[in-house]
């Protein structure tokens, strides 16, 4: 039996009867990242096991009380339905794939009366959008995973939706997913006992480093592309920095200091297309992540990624995809 299946069979090695200091509550919803609950718990087993005492308890709870199954497809076991989990010192809503179709009102009622007992909330991967619909984010900083930033951003213009890998403020909890919910977890820790109890964690998990909120979530344009041309990386910034307004070729160029063609020739060594069909696929791919990640109305879709009609983006969409932005939206995802 592997330690990972040895936390859900037999979650504390120490006295059950010892009361623990921290209470922590998982709200599992459909489709979760696995990895990203998974990075979440085993800091808090640890964390147990390093100080020879039950500092943190933690229970699985679902909407309807029914076992979970993440997004890769494996079946999680809970202890009942949110709505009637008892006083946890933090709730953790753990979301994945298709966010949007989970946030029922059920959930959203259970984190509001939580909330309302004292409860921090706090949101693992894509699950940031549910609490967003709750109201329970305004006036605090949140972050959420990088695909859903700008989706997110459309739908809640005034809230403060960061690109960290996560955000810790007052009692709001909030991270990018993947393994930025073993940092976070970390930096908890860190908080609750000791920095050395953390750093003696990271080591168990063969964490060579515990990554600081503040750091980005993706990777740098240089090892995402494989290019290292400081001047075409710099332009591709600026393409990305630019969707809703693009700016125009020569003023790209301007920007780096190259002349046009010197521009357009980089662009054709190192990634065999123009510029401007380079910037295209950019916003295309941002449109995508709105038409899958929100409920916004195609034509505003359209004007968020720099396109100037609806009958336009729908071309280019058709184009790039093989389909329209309204077929977008009824595919599987």
């Amino acid at each position: 039996m592997s330690d990972l299946d040895h936390t859900f069979i037999d979650r504390h090695p120490l006295d059950g009867a010892a009361e623990a200091e921290y209470k922590i509550g998982f709200c599992l919803l459909p489709e979760f990242s696995s990895i990203a609950f998974i990075s979440a718990i085993e800091p808090l087993r640890l964390a147990n096991r390093v100080l020879g005492r039950k500092v943190y308890d933690w229970t699985c709870y679902s909407e309807d009380g029914e076992p979970v199954v993440s997004s890769a497809g494996l079946s999680f076991p809970v202890a009942g339905n949110l709505a009637e989990m008892p006083h946890q010192n933090i709730l953790f809503v753990c979301g994945g794939l298709n966010i949007k179709t989970y946030t029922s009102t059920g959930v959203v009622a259970s984190l509001r009366k939580a909330a309302s007992r004292g409860t921090a909330i706090g949101a693992i991967c894509t699950a940031t959008y549910i609490l967003a619909k709750a109201g329970m984010l305004s006036g605090y900083r949140s972050t959420i995973h990088w695909e859903n930033t700008s989706g997110i951003r459309e739908e809640f213009p005034n809230l403060d939706i960061t690109t960290e890998l996560f955000e810790i403020d007052r009692n709001r909890y909030t991270c990018a997913g993947g393994t930025a919910s073993l940092d976070m977890m970390l930096s908890l820790v860190s908080v609750h006992t000791s920095h050395e109890t953390a750093l003696a964690i990271a080591e168990q998990l063969i964490h060579h480093r515990i990554r600081d909120g503040h750091e980005r979530q993706r990777m740098e344009l240089r090892a995402r592309l494989g290019i290292s041309h400081p001047k075409l990386l710099a332009a591709i910034s600026c393409m990305e920095e630019n969707l809703e307004e693009p700016l125009s070729c020569s003023d790209l160029a301007s920007n780096v200091n190259l002349s046009t063609r010197q521009l357009e020739r980089l662009f054709q060594k190192y990634l065999h297309r123009s510029p401007t069909r380079y910037y295209l696929g950019l916003r295309l791919d941002r449109a995508r992540y709105l038409l899958t990640q929100t409920s916004l109305p195609i034509i505003e879709v359209a004007l968020a990624c720099g396109f100037v009609s609806a009958s336009h983006f729908s071309k280019c969409h058709r184009e790039h995809f093989g389909h329209t932005p309204s077929e977008e939206r009824k595919l599987p995802h």
